[in-house]
């Protein structure tokens, strides 16, 4: 046992030290140049509060502008950070075994953007890559500030309270939908989907995931009978209107979310119940939750409806249009199948037209594990499961610190942790993942993760609460 322990130590950095390593780094040396320079700014005095304003300015506009401004705006906070990190003192760099995976899976993009058939069209999706991680690395900065970290949350939820009311309104009082959208030979094709200001059923429902799980935290972490009521209204808005968008994959997510969130809300409390209660309060939660599932597939007929397409297999036209996707999919996969054709739907977009069945066009495979693997080969695969496998286990151990300390900032965790499993459930099956809107909240729950870690020389370490 303790050899397997001592694998999975190794496998999840659990024991590495990263002060260690940056001490003898060029990277580490380049950082806090401008500390003279930062000192005499009145500006640089509020660097955290400006990165956070850049940061919310993109998730508030995000929704409701095009991918370009996106895009401009992350290069803004894309300089910020640089600006930050080379000013920063020295105990102010944050690089935590997240960041490392991080640049080893962007490190793998950049070699397959090198050797891609496609090397302009991969070079544009590296480029909005290499933007998607820099927005990282500012939000794990900044994030770390409990204020910061709180105050951002709430603006970020309501903005998805603007999204989920004016979803609301489209179920109430109709609106025009693609036929696409739904099987016009299935009993679901007068059915209302939702999708607010996101233009897509699909993908606001992929919007939503991060929204609902935040807005469970914040009727946690929020204090005061008001906070907790609009926090209370947020969670109901953005689940119903979730619910509405009809989307299968979207309800995958859903259920991810509410079951790991179940479980580590049930592991946060259960050190107050009595013995009996501590071992199976999570067993009987998770029951409980299952229950209540089929309970609601069995009495609500759309609900029901829709769930059952999820089994016609090419009897239902949304699933036959994936399988297609995927078949040519795995053809492209095992031509390249080390480094991929490079990241980005426009090097997939060159490449996919050579392996597609005849009027099966697609935009992306459909399914993330499979995206990567195209863009990146199964070497790609690799890093990017590494990286979850760490985010994953360093969530774990600062949620056992946390714990141990009752902060209640461990309810961000548990939602962030939470949120991530609903994406990646959502995500085997659709990749509305890789559009702006939901890419960066996902490297929006990567970074809060990140955000809480706590260095070994610290004098806390991560896994402290284990010993």
């Amino acid at each position: 046992m303790t050899s397997v322990a001592s694998i999975w130590q190794s496998i999840t950095l659990r024991n590495l030290n990263l002060y260690q390593w940056r001490g003898g780094s060029l990277l580490y040396r380049i950082s806090g140049s401008l500390r003279s320079w930062r000192q005499g700014s009145w500006l640089m005095e509020w660097g955290e509060l400006i990165g956070v304003l850049l940061v919310a300015t993109v998730f508030g506009l995000a929704p409701f502008v095009n991918t370009a401004l996106i895009g401009v705006l992350l290069i803004a906070c894309g300089g910020f950070w640089v600006l930050l990190t080379l000013s920063d003192e020295p105990s102010q760099v944050a690089f935590t075994p997240i960041h490392l995976l991080v640049l080893l899976y962007w490190g793998i993009a950049t070699i397959a953007t090198s050797l891609s058939p496609v090397k302009q069209a991969a070079f544009t999706g590296w480029v909005r890559l290499t933007l998607y991680l820099v927005l990282f690395f500012l939000m794990a900065r900044v994030l770390r500030s409990p204020r910061l970290r709180s105050l951002f949350i709430g603006f970020y939820l309501h903005i998805t309270l603007i999204v989920g009311v004016y979803g609301m309104r489209q179920w109430f009082f109709g609106t025009k939908a693609l036929a696409t959208w739904v099987d016009p030979t299935s009993a679901q094709a007068n059915i209302t989907r939702i999708y607010s200001y996101l233009g897509n059923p699909n993908l606001l429902a992929g919007y939503l995931i991060p929204a609902v799980g935040l807005s469970l935290g914040a009727i946690l972490a929020w204090r005061g009978l008001m906070p907790k009521l609009l926090a209370i209204t947020m969670a109901l808005v953005n689940s119903v209107c979730l619910v509405l968008t009809f989307s299968r994959g979207g309800w995958l997510g859903f259920v991810g979310l509410l079951f790991t969130f179940a479980v580590l809300l049930l592991y946060w409390i259960s050190q107050y119940f009595p013995p009996f209660w501590q071992k199976w309060a999570v067993p009987i939660g998770v029951g409980g939750l299952a229950a209540l599932l089929v309970l609601a597939i069995v009495v609500v007929p759309p609900v029901r409806d829709r769930v059952a397409t999820i089994f016609a297999g090419r009897g239902d036209s949304s699933n036959n249009f994936r399988i297609n996707v995927w078949a040519a999919v795995i053809e492209m996969i095992r031509d390249r199948p080390i480094l991929g054709i490079g990241p980005g739907n426009n090097a997939f977009n060159q490449v996919y037209p050579l392996y597609m069945r005849p009027r099966y066009s697609a935009l992306s495979a459909y399914s993330v594990i499979l995206e990567v693997i195209v863009e990146t080969g199964f070497v790609g695969l690799t890093a990017f499961l590494w990286l979850l496998i760490v985010t994953f286990n360093q969530g774990w151990l600062q949620l056992k610190r946390l714990r141990e300390w009752g902060d209640p900032d461990g309810f961000w965790l548990i939602a962030a942790i939470a949120t991530l499993a609903g994406m990646l459930a959502h995500g085997l099956f659709d990749t509305v993942l890789y559009r702006p809107q939901v890419n960066t909240l996902w490297w929006l729950m990567v970074a809060l993760i990140a955000s809480y870690y706590l260095p070994n020389n610290q004098g806390v370490n991560s896994d402290s609460s284990s010993n």
